[in-house]
């Protein structure tokens, strides 16, 4: 910033703080003054603040923790092409182990100038992560949606899965199956969506804490995960992601057991070739279209003006049986 006001300066022959001035919109400038610091500004290649562009600013945000897992990818597809026939262009923004963290990208789309940003999925879903970047997008104002559960206090609008209904629905499902000892591999401890799967199973029956597993999002951490829950006699095991439950499959196979006649497994998310996996995956489907559209409705409202409230959107999932869930076995 401070180098961009120095070569903008140096360039129309006025004070860096008479830049300041007009990149902030504040009063005390010739209007000549101002114009020639605009064009300085497209001369040498710096966006134009959001506010003083001749029409609405034409990139967005599209922050994701990862690529691995295909819901990812999926949002990115859904929410990239409804701001593209919006007029607005995403700015995909991966983060990688040991690279660019979300707090860096924030830095990065605030340098651009951008109109506002959507996260899908990412650390205002982690009570213990550090949200510092969050509160300096709200400090200026940009338009910014959360998809899925959010710790509180945010202040951003959100559009969620219903995760308790989630749950709800693979925990009737595995006990209309005749499974009495089922388990759960969920994410860390603070992770939001997780904390609200685990809630809603708590209601639906037994569930003791050895029944609960956490784990890394990832198919070595549902491996992991699930080990433990077979060896505490569980039957059928309700995962966070798909991704997990493939890693309860391979963690049933490596044991010896058949996958679904010994084990039953659900997943989470119904993303892509889930029903090519073998067995395919019993899962429950996330509204990837619809949520996706959503987010990008809220997200083009504020950018037009309107205020949008600080709530939560909740869509409702449904239940995909396929081949990896069965009838219990027999004692």
């Amino acid at each position: 910033m401070t180098r961009r006001l120095a070569e903008v300066a140096k360039k129309v022959g006025v004070s860096e703080a008479t830049v300041s001035r007009v990149l902030n919109g504040k009063p005390g400038v010739s209007e000549a003054t101002r114009q020639a610091v605009l064009s300085a500004l497209d001369v040498l290649g710096y966006e134009r603040p959001t506010q003083l562009r001749g029409e609405r600013a034409r990139l967005v945000g599209l922050v994701l923790p990862e690529l691995q897992n295909p819901i990812f990818p999926a949002f990115a597809e859904v929410i990239g092409g409804a701001l593209a026939q919006l007029g607005l262009t995403p700015v995909l923004c991966t983060q990688t182990k040991g690279g660019v963290s979300e707090a860096d990208y924030v830095e990065l789309l605030l340098q651009q100038q951008v109109s506002g940003v959507v996260f899908a999925g990412g650390l205002y879903a982690q009570a213990d992560a550090p949200h510092d970047h969050y509160r300096l997008l709200a400090d200026r104002n940009i338009p910014v949606v959360l998809v899925n559960a959010a710790i509180e206090h945010l202040g951003f609008p959100a559009v969620s899965c219903d995760d308790a209904v989630a749950v709800e629905q693979a925990w009737r499902h595995l006990a209309s199956l005749g499974h009495e000892h089922i388990g759960l591999v969920l994410g860390p401890g603070d992770h939001m969506p997780s904390a609200r799967k685990l809630a809603a199973a708590r209601t639906m029956g037994d569930l003791p804490d050895a029944n609960v597993a956490r784990a890394m999002f990832s198919i070595e951490g549902g491996h992991a995960a699930a080990t433990r829950l077979i060896d505490q006699g569980v039957t059928g095991i309700i995962c966070a992601s798909d991704p997990l439950a493939l890693g309860a499959i391979r963690a049933a196979r490596r044991k010896g057991l058949d996958v679904p006649s010994r084990i039953s497994v659900v997943g989470y998310d119904d993303s892509a070739f889930m029903n090519c996996t073998e067995p395919p995956l019993t899962t429950v489907r996330q509204p990837i279209e619809a949520m996706g559209r959503a987010a990008v409705e809220l997200l083009n409202a504020q950018i037009g003006g309107t205020v949008v409230p600080a709530e939560e959107l909740l869509f409702e999932p449904e239940l995909v049986v396929r081949g990896s869930t069965a009838q219990a076995p027999k004692a």
